[in-house]
């Protein structure tokens, strides 16, 4: 496959002035917060999505695209570095922060990246790249300094493109240096916070759109999954804009665009754990150097973006990278990616997973506990609405396989058969050759790459995270350090 490593200088016009010349590319992420990948150009028929459809056919769309977690600051740090979260031991949600809702804490845990890991904005910027990140959004689990990530910081969350529309992100950057950008839009979350829902239209019809089985059919569960579809079709207007003002200003053809989600939309079972629902997300990139109308269907991991992002700039990885460069002309696909769960907020819990191109396996290490522990959703409208139904004894066997009060050590599932993931497979024999090849392969991955998560969490980490949350810390774990 032809990559190009390096790019002529090129000369572009915008609004009648001539820009220096630029020798590398420009790299930008679009970030998309809680969005799974109900786009068009990935099969759905509830919308339409224009702009990212147009976007695909500008580039290539990866069918197999797995994020590390299904939770953001474990995603994002994972991303952020081209490093699996448990080899870095940045695993468990919202660790290392010194502050909690505008609040210092006391005795807060911190946790540091290892001297030669360089978060990929810090080394674009090293390597003269104009670095800015607009929406606010820095959600890491380690110890992190922005003022050496980025020239240009913007942190409210309006969770719309307005300063990149306006020009203000890129207002002083040098017209000889090209910019590594993020652009974070609140997809899944527009019409949860007071500053974003205005942009969210009631569109789609409660009454047409699919229930997974695994989900009671009840007005709240509609609702839900109806509200992201609304959020998608603004998403969609979004990245047009942000497409066109690439275009209006002579950037487009000398960008590489990222689009790609942090995990899936707010429901249970999808964000916070890892079966595909929470952790196959989608991915379109686009660019000089990008083959143009490609669908690939191999396994792809998060950190492979990181990977990727410094080569199409014409820059090397360095040797520490776990992630890979996808479109390198001796790219070797994936044998399987892996995601992994730990503490979410205050909740407890610790869940790995292998997908091969025709499985998933997960390995449940609390089965001492169901899936649904306490957690942050719990007061909300459909969560108490389904909790209702599950009391009234209302759940099939399937929906209680979820929502009950047991969970199994071993999972496996038939992707090609079974995309809902509803029938496991882990205790049937004729799938026990199967069953061992991927228990196999998440042990010498865990060997391999030291991962962290194996150890419990720190004592400094478990009283973080009571200060923070206090009387919601309910796990056992919590009991050593109250």
């Amino acid at each position: 496959m032809w990559r190009l490593f390096f790019f002529l200088s090129f000369v572009f016009v915008s609004s009648g002035n001539v820009r220096a010349e630029q020798a590398n590319p420009n790299v930008l992420w679009i970030y998309l917060e809680d969005v799974s990948g109900w786009f068009s150009c990935y099969g759905d028929k509830i919308i339409e999505t224009p702009n990212i459809d147009a976007l695909a056919a500008e580039g290539t769309r990866f069918d197999r695209f797995y994020v590390p977690s299904g939770i953001c600051s474990t995603t994002r740090s994972a991303i952020a570095t081209g490093m699996m979260q448990t080899t870095i031991g940045a695993h468990n949600h919202r660790s290392s922060r010194t502050t909690f809702r505008g609040k210092p804490l006391e005795d807060p845990d911190e946790i540091f990246l290892p001297e030669d890991i360089i978060p990929l904005p810090v080394q674009f910027r090293k390597a003269g790249w104009w670095t800015f990140n607009e929406g606010g959004k820095d959600d890491y689990n380690f110890i992190h300094d922005l003022s050496e990530w980025y020239d240009d910081e913007f942190y409210q969350r309006a969770w719309a493109p307005d300063r990149f529309l306006s020009g203000a992100s890129l207002a002083e950057k040098p017209d000889d240096r090209p910019f590594f950008g993020q652009l974070q839009l609140g997809g899944g979350k527009l019409s949860l916070m007071p500053w974003s829902k205005h942009l969210v239209t009631r569109t789609v019809n409660r009454d047409t759109v699919p229930v997974p089985p695994y989900y009671p059919d009840i007005p709240e569960v509609r609702e839900q999954i109806a509200n992201h579809y609304d959020c998608l079709l603004v998403t969609d207007q979004q990245v047009g804009q942000i497409v066109q003002k690439l275009k209006d200003e002579g950037l487009y053809e000398n960008t590489v665009i990222f689009l790609f989600s942090d995990h899936g939309y707010v429901m249970h079972r999808h964000k916070q754990f890892i079966y595909e629902g929470g952790i196959r997300m989608p991915l379109i990139v686009a660019g000089p150097g990008i083959p143009k109308g490609e669908v690939r269907d191999d396994l792809v991991s998060g950190i492979d973006i990181t990977a990727s992002s410094l080569v199409a700039a014409g820059l090397s990885v360095p040797s520490y990278m776990e992630g890979r460069d996808v479109f390198a002309e001796n790219y070797e696909e994936r044998e399987f990616v892996v995601a992994a769960r730990d503490r979410a907020d205050f909740t407890i819990d610790k869940i790995r997973s292998i997908v091969t191109p025709r499985f998933q396996y997960l390995r449940n290490y609390l089965t001492d506990r169901p899936y649904m522990q306490p957690n942050y959703r719990d007061p909300r409208e459909y969560s108490v609405a389904i909790q209702d139904y599950r009391d009234a004894g209302k759940m099939n066997e399937i929906q209680l396989a979820f929502f009950g009060d047991e969970r199994p050590e071993e999972e496996l599932y038939d992707l090609s058969n079974d995309p809902h993931q509803i029938r496991n497979l882990a205790a049937d024999p004729k799938f026990a050759e199967v069953l061992k090849t991927h228990r196999q392969l998440l042990e010498r991955w865990i060997v391999e790459t030291g991962d962290k998560g194996q150890q419990p969490e720190s004592d400094e980490g478990l009283r973080s995270i009571l200060q923070q949350w206090g009387e919601k810390c309910v796990n056992p774990e919590y009991d050593r350090v109250r």
